[in-house]
């Protein structure tokens, strides 16, 4: 998951406009700035713009983009954490305002880790870190505000005697950059972390147990949806298609994000990148897709990319 550079410029005159929904020519997507969403947002606007379509990709905070799909200023987003997001799409539940399309990637999580060395050392629960609160400075580090409420809960609710701590809240990278600075001298670190990441490569870490009540079982193990404006699908039915048909897995949204992270790539030079090497995955997204003219979709999009036909 994540990386934070929102646009709330660009997010009030979006909104205060109230233009009716486009065309079905343009397809209008935004994500929050997180690495993940940048990297897969990028991966289905190349894909867009292969089929003749014209995507817009623009990066707003979360609860600007769900006000934007009900406004009917935005189609589609790609980045429905569930359970991490549950606060966000919860007003929208129950209105019928947001449409959820399909689950485009599994094996997710999303919990609190340390380093191997602290995990060694005895911290493997959410429950050993009060017993060395020194060490840690009694500090979390954690992502953009709004994104560590589970986090905030445990201290609110002095739950595991850490009623004392702080969250200290950066962009991703910012949070990125104080583990490395704590591995490099072995000094003892606990932050938010997640996969699909290379964070999971980069660093020997340790996820903790013990936090299933604020971040769900099994690590916090998530799934990450597709979702769109009400009556997308149906009114843009070839989009619609392939976004329902749309999926990632976490190898190649580690990998892809790699690029971004480590390498410095564009997402959008990354996700050229990652479809060149796994372009097998094109077959089952645009099975029955067909071109904005009505051509096959797989073809078109094999030679936007310069693969060979049936690659």
């Amino acid at each position: 998951m994540l990386k934070s550079t929102t646009s709330m410029g660009f997010a009030a005159v979006l909104l205060s406009a109230g233009i009716a929904h486009a065309s079905c020519e343009e397809v209008r997507m935004a994500e929050p700035g997180w690495t993940d969403l940048a990297l897969t947002s990028a991966i289905a606007s190349v894909v867009v713009e292969a089929l003749g379509y014209q995507p817009k990709l623009n990066v707003l905070g979360t609860s600007v983009i769900y006000e934007s799909l009900v406004n009917d200023d935005l189609d589609v987003f790609l980045g429905y954490w569930d359970p991490a997001m549950a606060q966000f799409f919860a007003p929208y539940v129950d209105g019928g305002k947001v449409e959820t399309l399909n689950q485009n990637l599994t094996g997710a999580k999303y919990t609190l880790a340390v380093p191997d060395y602290v995990h060694a050392a005895g911290v493997k629960d959410f429950a050993d870190l009060a017993q060395h609160a020194d060490k840690f400075e009694n500090s979390f580090y954690g992502i953009e505000a709004g994104a560590n409420s589970q986090t905030m809960s445990i201290i609110e609710q002095n739950d595991f005697g850490l009623g004392d701590w702080t969250v200290v809240e950066s962009s991703e990278q910012g949070m990125l950059a104080q583990v490395r600075r704590a591995v490099a001298k072995e000094d003892w670190v606990v932050f938010l972390a997640w996969a699909p990441h290379p964070m999971n490569v980069e660093f020997d870490i340790e996820y903790l147990t013990g936090g299933d009540a604020y971040f769900g079982p099994d690590f916090g193990a998530a799934s990450v949806h597709t979702q769109s404006r009400l009556g997308y699908a149906e009114e843009c039915p070839n989009m619609g298609k392939f976004f329902t048909q749309l999926t990632f897995d976490v190898d190649l949204e580690n990998e892809g994000m790699g690029y971004i992270i480590n390498d410095g790539e564009d997402p959008e030079d990354a996700a050229q990148m990652i479809l060149k090497k796994r372009p097998e995955v094109l077959e089952a997204w645009l099975e029955g897709v067909q071109t904005i003219d009505g051509k096959p979709g797989l073809a078109a999009v094999q030679s936007h990319l310069g693969l060979p036909s049936g690659s």
